[in-house]
């Protein structure tokens, strides 16, 4: 079953929480139930005032198996290993290339609409091979925050990081299990409380035959989805959204939109607040059921999609006026953001957990957010109809 829905009602100070605790299981779709698991139980955490675990010691040092990034003056060609070949045509060095025009064309996009902010560029690598190219606006004319970040990435990953990886409980590797990955990753938050947020991530793994078990094949599956999170609903403004996305996925499988309409819906369910993140999109995982040239293009394409899906709305909505109260409600709703990233997001979890570069991994968190005790929105009000949403996934298109 999928997370559950609710009737969306504000209660009386007598009623029981608007949003209990509830059991999480995963969806009818075997793809849902094999690879994205119930989120984790949200864990209690102690005084920011008086921590009593030190920030450093929440990554234990037994799970940092990639090497230390060395933050370089220029970036290289490549940042596959020579022994991958180069720009040999593989798998892994087109989805290299290809997550390194989507960045391009992306930062490009984000800068003309801004007109102010210029994004800054941090290029790293390891000495072991591997590196990425993090970039930042910060405090545009539009966006509060907006980071598009690469990353080619060797290492070993501990047997916690697999789970996190790729959360098959039936295909579990003993052992620490060599691997390969690469990816695109953006968060863009913007300004005005009109204008939504927009995630996406696109990437491609590889493992390889760990230690203990030599011989065994190398494994790959393909990730990602782009998503929308609005403060306020414009119905015109989701259903573009939404039509990009299935005009993506049309092109090479009916089914895609569907599924994977209700994999995101499933996915970025907040569970100790009973609601979704935002208003969807798509989203898959641990993808390797199908050709993988399909799916390469079929990435590529989903990447080339951001930009009609997501300019036109900031166009439309960037310079609409506001007042405090739509920019707290705008703050609250990141508070909600924040929430899913550090306790459900598997990318987080996972970049943790292998010793991934701190700054990047974290650079989808806002600039600010905002939580106030027992916020409730008036009933019938556009901040309530957005909760609504939330609460209860709709068909947009």
């Amino acid at each position: 079953m999928p997370p559950p829905t609710a009737t969306l009602s504000v209660p009386s100070s007598s009623s029981p929480s608007l949003f209990p605790l509830s059991s999480f299981s995963s969806s009818n779709n075997p793809h849902v139930s094999s690879f994205c698991p119930a989120p984790p139980t949200l864990p209690k955490f102690p005084s920011l005032s008086k921590p009593k675990t030190p920030l450093r010691n929440l990554t234990p040092l037994s799970a940092v198996s990639i090497e230390k990034e060395t933050l370089i003056s220029e970036r290289p060609h490549t940042f596959l290993r020579e022994a991958d070949g180069g720009d040999d045509g593989s798998v892994r060095s087109r989805f290299q290339r290809m997550i390194l025009e989507a960045q391009e064309s992306v930062c490009a996009a984000l800068e003309a609409v801004d007109g102010a902010g210029k994004f800054k560029e941090d290029a790293w690598t390891r000495p072991g091979g591997g590196g990425g190219i993090s970039r930042v606006l910060q405090d545009g004319a539009v966006f509060e925050k907006a980071g598009v970040n690469i990353s080619v990435v060797y290492g070993v990953m501990p047997p916690e990081a697999y789970r996190a990886a790729k959360a098959a409980a039936d295909d579990q590797k003993p052992g620490p299990v060599p691997f390969f990955a690469a990816g695109i990753s953006s968060v863009l938050h913007p300004k005005n409380p009109f204008a939504p947020t927009l995630h996406f991530n696109y990437r491609y793994f590889e493992t390889d035959a760990p230690k203990d078990t030599p011989g065994a094949p190398r494994q790959w599956w393909f990730g990602g989805g782009t998503d929308l999170t609005p403060a306020y609903i414009f119905e015109e403004d989701v259903k573009h959204f939404h039509s990009i996305q299935k005009k993506a996925c049309d092109k090479f499988d009916p089914s895609f939109y569907p599924r994977f309409k209700k994999w995101c819906d499933d996915y970025f369910y907040i569970k100790h607040r009973g609601e979704r993140r935002g208003l969807g999109g798509i989203f898959f995982d641990d993808l390797n059921d199908y050709d993988q040239e399909m799916l390469l293009s079929f990435a590529t394409e989903c990447a080339n999609s951001v930009v009609p899906a997501y300019i036109p709305i900031i166009e439309k909505r960037k310079d609409t006026p506001f007042n405090e109260s739509q920019k707290a409600w705008q703050q609250l709703r990141r508070g909600r953001y924040v929430e899913f990233n550090l306790v459900y997001d598997r990318g987080t979890t996972f970049g943790l957990k292998t010793g991934g570069r701190i700054e990047s991994i974290l650079v989808s968190l806002p600039l600010s957010a905002r939580w106030e005790y027992d916020h409730k929105p008036e009933e019938g009000s556009e901040e309530w109809k957005l909760l609504d949403a939330c609460i209860n996934p709709k068909e947009w298109i």
